[in-house]
């Protein structure tokens, strides 16, 4: 069990990827930086809402502490899609007259972020709107042996185990990809760290097949049918706006915001 457990951790490769909580665990323990990546919709609605210079709390999902949590910190409560205001919808957040700082609890990446905030000093949230830009951010003010752990939030089957959603590879795949272009990834010191790990290569070769139909691929997967399905086709073309987001959204004092 140690040894698997180990293995596990993707060491001594500088660049991770792994699935839901229980991956992120596993591969961002010793981590530099963990990058949370929930494109439908948590991290899409993140990058809009610090584009527009808010700052999002993350919040586990149907926590009867959400309220007290938004009273506290003096921040508006998303709720569900559908029930009117601020939800966890892209265009509800780009589209509020106001928007300063919101609490938005999801069932994925915002619980994930939640949880890894105990005990990852950095964490930001990645979408295919700024995949780019948080890249760029990485090479320019992170050292270049930096460990950086990559979870694709992934989706919840009613029975509550992990249903692996492509939309989230393919957003982590677009991240790891900014990395590598921005010369990331060949990191091999003296004392063995190496650069990406296969399962980071994987998902990178996901994304750059996926790319240049990426609108058609978000439409099509499951989750974006589902959304579509519920009337909401908007949210699913905004997370496709592939690097349309500028901004950073890293994790400081609670809040996702800009550095």
């Amino acid at each position: 069990m140690t040894m698997a457990g180990t293995v596990h951790r993707q060491l001594p490769f500088t660049v991770r990827f792994e699935w839901g909580l229980d991956g992120a665990h596993a591969v961002a323990s010793g981590a530099d930086l963990a990058v949370v990546v929930d494109v439908l919709s948590f991290t899409t609605c993140v990058s809009v809402a610090v584009d527009r210079g808010a700052m999002v709390f993350p919040y586990p999902w149907k926590d009867a502490g959400a309220e007290d949590f938004a009273a506290q910190h003096d921040a508006q409560l998303a709720g569900p899609r559908g029930g009117g205001g601020l939800s966890l919808s892209p265009s509800s957040l780009r589209d509020a007259r106001t928007l300063s700082r919101v609490v938005l609890p999801s069932p994925n990446g915002s619980s994930i972020a939640h949880e890894l905030a105990r005990e990852i000093p950095l964490i930001a949230a990645v979408s295919l709107r700024n995949a780019a830009a948080t890249a760029d951010w990485v090479a320019s003010e992170l050292p270049p042996d930096a460990v950086v752990a990559v979870i694709a939030a992934g989706e919840l089957w009613p029975g509550g185990s992990l249903r692996p959603a492509v939309e989230d590879q393919i957003g982590a795949g677009a991240f790891i990809a900014g990395l590598a272009a921005a010369g990331r990834g060949g990191f091999t010191p003296e004392d063995g760290r190496e650069g990406f790990a296969p399962e980071a290569d994987a998902a990178m070769a996901v994304y750059n097949a996926a790319e240049p139909r990426l609108h058609e691929v978000l439409r099509g997967c499951s989750s974006g049918r589902e959304l579509i399905g519920a009337g909401y086709a908007d949210d699913v073309e905004i997370a496709g706006e592939l690097d349309a987001g500028t901004t950073v959204a890293l994790l400081r004092d609670g809040a996702f915001q800009r550095p």
